[in-house]
C-alpha cells in the first residue's frame, strides 16, 4: 500500500510579508535579532522564509515583539492550505 507523504506547511510567505511591511532587510532584521539574543544569521533566516527550515519558538517570540503583531499573523492562511 502506497503512503502519500504530505508536505509540511510553512510560514515563510508570512515571515517575508511581515518583514517587508516593517521595511527591514534580512540583514537588518538578523542584526536586531542578534541584539536581542537570537543567534540567527541571514542565511538561516532566508531558509525560514523559503520554507527550508523550521523556525524556533524563541525566534518567533522576538519577531512578534519586533513587528508588534499577533502570533496569528505568522500562521495566517496555513489552516486553509490544501491537504
Amino acid at each position: 500500500m502506497e503512503q502519500k507523504i504530505r508536505r509540511d506547511r510553512n510560514m515563510g510567505d508570512n515571515l517575508r510579508r511581515l518583514r517587508s511591511q516593517s521595511g527591514l532587510s534580512q540583514e537588518k532584521l538578523c542584526a536586531e535579532l542578534q541584539r536581542r539574543g537570537c543567534d540567527i544569521g541571514r542565511t538561516t533566516y532566508a531558509k525560514y522564509e523559503a520554507g527550508e527550515l523550521n523556525i524556533r519558538a524563541s525566534v518567533l517570540i522576538e519577531l512578534r515583539k519586533i513587528y508588534n503583531c499577533t502570533y496569528d499573523e505568522f500562521f495566517a492562511g496555513l489552516d486553509t492550505a490544501e491537504e
